[in-house]
């Protein structure tokens, strides 16, 4: 019996790399059992959660293609992915009123305003987007943006989570079910698909804690492995809210140990980071920090975040607006690509509010929507921001720069 134990004991295992033979017991001897391992696919060991191992090579190289179209360089996403309740909170303020039919016009203008493909490269569109018409010619909105050479692509997550013992911190859900929603969305004609996972800087509270950043950055890296595996271009957003006190340096360490715990995410689950994008936010103090910085200072400190952990196989990063004003998002945009050197990624914009909320501003004074002024501001507004993903726009004044909020002492 302790002489059968032994020679259970003894087998040893061979690398998928080696020659099939007979392994050796622990004592010299040749009694261990034959174990046979192949040597390629993804059953073969460590290979399985490696690169898209398990994607087909034309898989890859549209995921890949995608990717490079997304990170066309001086072209940036219109961000205009807002379910009817977000969008049409914004209708409401404004005085429009907020019916599937303003809502389908007005990102029309969005889409065919003549010559924004000149700086677009990509347009998020929410669910129901998918499936409305352009009135020009009839065609859903995917077929007319590609017909105009940009790029389709969808939000496929659905509510925010609070997280229990988390002191607020949240998670996107939407994963159980994420896989029938990409066949879908695919086969209306989406190409890429993009996930927020937004996260908040509270250092009081303890926030974001470990737990909070894997559990979003995990959620991140299995949203992407699923895109990949139904043919969607997956874009990780991990959107650190501009809210709080914390200064730069603060906003530097945890923008660094969000997006590494996102790629090692990435990497850990097979994602095929050739064929994956960044969405993140721009690196910024929080907005009711004390202290100063320059635009400048604001630039250096994104540059070195991506420097230090982004990895050189991604093509691009398109960063959100996160409530910054364009000026100011285009002033640090473009500062970025000044200071960038010989770093290898296309850096741009996926703007919906810097761009969007000037546009509705047009429609107070008459409570209608405006369109042809709409579709004006518009165009000069995209200029501003391909001219900031080239590097070409330069701030007046305090444009980029954090000022901090005057302080207002009170008589006792």
């Amino acid at each position: 019996r302790r002489h059968s134990s032994r020679r259970k004991a003894s087998v040893m295992v061979l690398s998928s790399k080696m020659p099939v033979k007979r392994a050796v017991t622990a004592r010299g001897g040749a009694r261990g059992a034959v174990v046979r391992c192949r040597a390629e696919g993804i059953g073969a060991g460590l290979k399985t959660c490696h690169g898209g191992a398990h994607l087909s090579a034309s898989n890859k190289s549209e995921l890949e293609r995608i990717a490079a179209l997304i990170a066309t360089p001086g072209k940036g996403i219109t961000a205009c992915d807002e379910g009817p309740g977000t969008i049409g909170g914004r209708f409401e303020a404004v005085g429009l009123k907020n019916s599937e039919e303003a809502r389908r016009s007005y990102r029309q203008m969005l889409f065919e305003t003549e010559g924004s493909n000149e700086f677009l490269s990509g347009a998020i569109l929410d669910p129901e987007t998918l499936y409305q018409r352009s009135s020009t010619d009839g065609a859903l909105f995917p077929e007319k943006l590609s017909s105009l050479g940009v790029v389709p692509g969808v939000k496929p997550h659905l509510k925010i989570y609070e997280l229990p013992g988390q002191s607020g911190a949240t998670v996107m859900q939407g994963l159980d079910s994420l896989a029938a929603r990409c066949q879908e969305y695919a086969e209306a004609g989406a190409k890429f698909a993009k996930w927020r996972s937004p996260l908040v800087i509270d250092v009081a509270a303890g926030q974001p804690s470990s737990l909070t950043i894997q559990t979003n950055m995990d959620d991140l890296a299995r949203y992407a492995l699923i895109c990949q595996d139904n043919g969607l271009m997956p874009i990780v957003e991990p959107d650190i809210s501009l809210k709080g006190c914390h200064d730069l340096e603060t906003a530097v360490m945890v923008n660094v140990q969000v997006q590494s715990a996102l790629y090692k995410a990435m990497l850990d689950h097979g994602v095929f980071m050739e064929g994956a994008t960044l969405k993140p936010n721009i690196v910024n103090p929080g907005l009711d920090c004390a202290k100063s910085y320059t635009v400048e200072e604001i630039a250096k400190a994104n540059i070195d975040v991506l420097n230090r952990c982004f990895p050189c196989a991604m093509k691009g990063a398109n960063f959100l607006s996160g409530g910054q004003s364009l000026a100011d998002a285009s002033a640090r945009l473009s500062k970025m690509n000044q200071v960038k050197g010989t770093s290898p990624w296309n850096l741009s914009f996926s703007w919906s509010a810097a761009l969007q909320l000037p546009l509705l501003d047009l429609a107070k004074e008459t409570g209608t929507l405006c369109l042809d002024e709409m579709s004006a501001l518009y165009l000069e507004e995209l200029k501003i921001a391909g001219a900031a993903a080239r590097g070409e726009y330069e701030p007046q004044d305090t444009e980029g720069a954090h000022v901090p909020k005057e302080v207002v002492s009170v008589a006792a």
